[in-house]
C-alpha cells in the first residue's frame, strides 16, 4: 500500500509541477498511509518554471483525523471498587456518572489489573501491563523483561497514535507511568506525559498527592501552588481541563480531541471540603457488614448483578462490625463519610466538565469512557485506617485512641488519611477481595459507563460481555476510523492485544470477543478463559509475608457464568478443568513476559537487589543548588538512619534573612534547614507527632556565610535519635537532641527542595514556599561512614525496603 501511494504521489505531483493538472489535488485527495506514523509528507518534484503565477500550487499538506472521528474522553477514578458508586449500587452518590449511565451503557463485566500503574499503561496502550514492562509499578521495577518499568518504543501510547492522526490531546490529573529514576532534571523524559503523546499535561506524577497542597506539573514545568482557603486540586484540574477544551474548540472546532481525565480521587489521602463530608453524616453508622447487604440489594435492582447473586464471604481478617468497640465504630464511620464525600465531590467536578462539552455542542459526538476505578477498593489503610499515611510506611502504629483525637481533621489539610480495610471489602461488593488481589474480581472488576449519543443508540442498558482495560484503545481506534499502526516513530509495533467493544455498543447479545485474559500482581495470579476463572491468593494486601511458596499455592476455580460473585470454588470437584486453566495461565504468562514471577517483598524495594537504576547508588555526598525543587525521594541522597552534615554556602542579604535553605518532606514528616528572622534553624518533624528544633540564637550578618548542621546518629537500628549541632562560619552556635527519626520515608507526595519548601511546610514557623531572600551558592550533604554493625545496617535496609514496598503497592 505504501508503494502504491508513493507511485500515485510521484505521478500526480509530477503532473502538477508540469502544469498538466486542470485542478490541484485537494487535501482530502492526498492518499494517506496511516499505518506508519508519523504520516509521511509528500516529496514535491522540483519546479522548473520561474514565475509562480504560471504554476498551480500544490495542496497544503495537513494531517487531519477522519471526518467522522469523535472526540474521546476517558475519565478514570482512582481506587474505587465495583460496589461503591451509585451507578453500580454503591452508597457514594455520583449524579454525573448516573446521568451518563442513564443515557448510555453500564458495563458490569469490565476488568483492570488490580493495581494503578499497570492498569493505566494497559488502558493507554491497548497492551497487557507486562508487555508495557509494568508488571507492578516502577517503584518495584526489576531487571526482568515485563517488570523493568520502562515502556518500550514498540508500544506506542494511544495518545501518540491519535495525535499523529490529527487529534488534539490533553491529560489532566494523575500520571503514574514514568519510571521514578526518570523524574529528575537528569531525565530522560521520554516517558513523561508530554513525551507520550499528550500535547498538554496538567497534574501530578506519582501514586498520590496532597489535594490541598499538591505537587503539580504543567507539561514539564513545576507549578508552585500556594496554600490558600478554598483551593483543592480536584477543582483546579477540572478548571484546567475546561480551559483547554474551550480553547481547542474555539480555535479548531473541527479538530477532535482526546482527553484523559484522571483525578487523584478517591485514592488516599482522602481530602475533601467539610460540606461534602457533612452530606453523609450518620449514613455509615450501620457498618460495613450491613452496607454489603444493602449494596447487593441495590445492585440487583439496577441489574448490574444477577438476581440470584450471593454475597461472597469476607476475608477472615476483617472483623464483624458488631464486634467493634464504640470508638472504633465512631472512627470508622467517619472515615467512610469522608471517602463518600470525596467521591461525590469528584463526580460533581466531572459534571462541570461534561456541562462544558454540552455548552460547546460537543457532547453528542464525544465518546466517553467513565471507568469507576483502576482496581478494586484499597485495603491499604489496614485494619484501623490511618490519620497520617506516613506512619504506616515508617512502621509507627496509630492506636485507635490517638486517631479519635483527630477525628474532626479527617479529610482536611491537617490529615493524610485512609479508611479501614473493612470499607474496602464492602466497596468491592459482592466479591471477597480488594485492590492488589489480581486473582479475584474484587481486585479486578470495575464498573464502566459508555456514553456516545451519536454512536450508541441504546440508552440505560446493561452490557455483560467480558472485557478488559486493554479493550478501550482498539475501541477508540475503530470508532475514529483509524487503523492500528504497524510502525510509530520508526519502530515496528507490538500488536495491540485488546479487542474492540463496538459490537456490544448496540447489541446486548453480541458474542464475547475477549475470550482469554491473564492476571498477575506480586504473585497473586489467575486467568479467565471462556467463562472460567482460576487463580490463587498468594498474599493479602495487609499481609507482609506470602502464604506459600509459588509452587505450593492453593488455586481456586469458578464458573463465572453461573457464579457471578465467585462463591462456589470448584477446584476439588473439577481438577481437570483447573489443570487446563493453569496450563492456559502458563502459556499466557510466557507470551506476556510475566515469568519469572517475582513475589519478593522487601528485597524488591531495594534498587540494588532488584537491578533497576538508582541515581544515588554508591553516593555519600550530594551537592545541590538554588531553585532545585520537588526532587523525588528516590532521586535524593538518603539521610535516614545515618550521621550526616549539611553545609550551606550562602550570601545573606542586607535586609533580615528569611527562608528555607534545604528541606525534605512536609507537614506529615520531614526536616528543614532554614533562616527565620536572621536566625539559622534546623527543624525535624517526626510524622506530625513530635518536633525537634535546634536554633542558633545568633543573627546572621550580611554577606557570605557558611551554615552547617551536623547530625550524629545514635545507631542501634532504624529510626533512632541523635544529636544535632548548628555551626555558623565554623563556630558552633547551638546543639540539641532529636529523640527519634523516621526510618523509612518522609513523604509519598512531596520531595526535597532547595531555597524553598513546596507542598506542605515542614515547620509550623513558616508557610510555604518561604523562599530564601538571599542567594544560595551551593549546599552539600555528606553522609558519614560511621554505620555501626552489619546487623544494624541489615535491620535498617530491611526496614527501609519494607517501607518502600508499602509505599509502592499503596500507590
Amino acid at each position: 500500500m505504501v508503494r502504491i501511494a508513493s507511485m500515485l504521489w510521484t505521478a500526480g505531483l509530477a503532473a502538477l509541477a508540469s502544469g498538466s493538472l486542470s485542478q490541484p489535488l485537494t487535501a482530502q485527495e492526498i492518499p494517506l498511509d496511516r499505518t506508519e506514523l508519523p504520516i509521511r509528507q509528500p516529496v514535491y518534484p522540483p519546479v522548473t518554471e520561474l514565475d509562480a503565477r504560471k504554476v498551480k500550487p500544490p495542496p497544503f499538506f495537513q494531517i487531519k483525523a477522519p471526518p467522522s472521528a469523535p472526540n474521546v474522553l476517558i475519565v478514570l477514578i482512582d481506587d474505587m471498587g465495583f460496589g461503591q458508586s451509585s451507578a453500580f449500587g454503591g452508597p457514594v452518590r455520583m449524579p454525573t456518572l448516573d446521568a451518563l449511565a442513564n443515557e448510555g451503557l453500564r458495563f458490569n463485566e469490565f476488568h483492570t489489573t488490580a493495581l494503578c500503574s499497570p492498569t493505566r499503561v494497559a488502558l493507554l496502550t491497548g497492551r497487557n501491563h507486562h508487555i508495557n514492562n509494568m508488571g507492578s509499578i516502577t517503584e518495584t521495577a526489576t531487571a526482568f523483561q515485563g517488570n523493568t518499568g520502562v515502556r518500550p518504543n514498540s508500544v506506542a501510547p494511544l495518545a501518540e497514535i491519535l495525535r499523529l492522526n490529527g487529534y488534539a490531546t490533553g491529560a489532566f490529573g494523575k500520571s503514574h507511568e514514568t519510571p521514578v529514576w526518570e523524574l529528575s532534571a537528569s531525565g530522560p523524559t521520554d516517558r513523561w506525559p508530554t513525551r507520550s503523546g499528550f500535547d498538554k499535561f496538567y497534574g501530578f506524577i506519582g501514586g498520590e498527592t496532597d489535594q490541598w497542597a499538591p505537587t503539580i506539573w504543567d507539561g514539564m514545568t513545576k507549578i508552585q501552588i500556594d496554600e490558600k482557603p478554598g483551593y483543592h486540586f480536584m477543582t483546579d484540574m477540572t478548571n484546567q481541563a475546561i480551559a483547554w477544551v474551550q480553547s481547542e474548540k474555539a480555535l479548531t472546532p473541527d479538530k477532535p480531541f482526546f482527553m484523559y481525565f484522571a483525578p487523584g480521587a478517591t485514592h488516599a489521602p482522602h481530602h475533601v471540603p467539610k460540606e461534602w463530608i457533612a452530606k453523609y453524616k450518620g449514613q455509615f453508622d450501620m457498618g460495613w457488614d450491613k452496607l454489603r447487604e444493602q449494596t447487593l440489594e441495590r445492585q440487583k435492582k439496577l441489574g448490574v448483578v444477577p438476581s440470584d447473586a450471593k454475597l461472597a464471604p469476607k476475608p477472615e481478617a476483617i472483623k464483624n462490625w458488631d464486634a467493634l468497640t464504640a470508638d472504633e465504630k465512631r472512627l470508622f464511620a467517619r472515615q467512610m463519610e469522608v471517602f463518600a464525600g470525596f467521591g461525590e465531590y469528584a463526580d460533581t467536578e466531572i459534571g462541570r466538565l461534561i456541562a462544558t462539552l454540552k455548552d460547546l455542542g460537543q457532547l453528542d459526538n464525544t465518546l466517553i469512557f467513565f471507568i469507576v476505578g483502576d482496581n478494586g477498593a484499597s485495603a491499604e489503610g489496614g485494619m484501623n485506617g490511618l490519620f497520617n499515611e506516613m506512619t504506616y510506611f515508617n512502621g509507627v502504629p496509630e492506636p485507635i485512641e490517638e486517631q479519635v483525637k483527630h477525628i474532626d481533621d479527617l479529610g482536611g489539610p491537617l490529615g493524610h488519611n485512609h479508611y479501614a480495610a473493612g470499607w474496602a471489602v464492602a466497596g468491592d461488593t459482592p466479591f471477597t477481595w480488594t485492590k492488589q488481589v489480581a486473582s479475584s474480581y474484587g481486585g479486578t472488576r470495575n464498573g464502566m459507563v459508555v456514553h456516545w449519543p451519536k454512536g450508541v443508540q441504546a440508552k440505560n442498558e446493561i452490557r455483560s460481555q467480558w472485557h478488559h482495560v486493554i479493550d478501550v484503545a482498539p475501541t477508540i481506534l475503530e470508532a475514529a476510523g483509524l487503523p492500528e499502526p504497524r510502525v510509530v516513530n520508526g519502530t515496528p509495533q507490538t500488536p495491540i492485544q485488546g479487542v474492540s467493544m463496538l459490537p456490544a455498543f448496540d447489541d446486548a447479545k453480541a458474542p464475547e470477543n475477549h475470550l482469554t485474559q491473564y492476571f498477575e500482581m506480586f504473585g497473586n495470579r489467575g486467568v479467565y478463559s471462556e467463562g472460567w476463572l482460576a487463580g490463587t491468593v498468594h498474599r493479602a494486601p495487609w499481609e507482609t509475608k506470602v502464604r506459600a511458596a509459588l509452587g505450593d499455592d492453593k488455586w481456586e476455580l469458578y464458573d463465572t457464568k453461573s457464579d457471578f460473585s465467585l462463591t462456589n470454588d470448584l477446584a476439588l470437584a473439577n481438577p481437570g478443568k483447573l489443570r487446563e486453566m493453569q496450563k492456559i495461565f502458563t502459556q499466557e504468562a510466557i507470551a506476556n513476559h510475566v515469568l519469572p514471577i517475582d513475589d519478593r517483598l522487601f528485597e524488591r524495594a531495594n534498587p540494588e537487589v532488584a537491578g533497576r537504576p538508582d541515581l544515588m547508588a554508591g553516593r555519600n555526598s550530594l551537592t545541590v543548588y538554588g531553585d532545585m525543587f520537588a526532587i523525588p525521594e528516590n532521586a535524593f541522597i538518603n539521610v535516614k538512619n545515618a550521621s550526616f552534615t549539611i553545609t550551606a554556602n550562602v550570601i545573606v542579604p542586607k535586609e533580615t534573612a528569611n527562608g528555607v535553605l534545604v528541606a525534605q518532606g512536609g507537614r506529615f514528616g520531614g526536616w528543614s534547614l532554614y533562616i527565620k528572622d536572621g536566625d539559622p534553624v534546623y527543624h525535624y518533624n517526626f510524622l506530625g507527632q513530635k518536633s525537634f528544633t535546634v536554633r542558633s540564637g545568633k543573627r546572621l550578618a550580611p554577606g557570605k556565610a557558611t551554615i552547617a548542621f551536623d547530625f550524629a546518629y545514635d545507631g542501634g537500628g532504624p529510626g533512632k535519635g541523635g544529636t544535632g549541632t548548628l555551626s555558623v562560619n565554623g563556630e558552633k552556635v547551638a546543639a540539641g537532641r532529636i529523640a527519634v527519626t523516621q526510618c523509612c520515608g518522609f513523604s509519598a507526595t512531596v520531595g526535597a527542595d532547595v531555597g524553598m519548601n513546596t507542598g506542605t511546610p515542614v515547620s509550623p514557623e513558616y508557610s510555604n514556599p518561604f523562599k530564601f531572600n538571599g542567594k544560595i551558592e551551593k549546599i552539600t550533604i555528606d553522609l558519614k561512614n560511621d554505620k555501626a554493625s552489619s546487623a544494624d545496617q541489615n535491620a535498617i535496609e530491611q526496614e527501609q525496603s519494607e517501607s518502600k514496598l508499602k509505599r509502592a503497592v499503596a500507590n
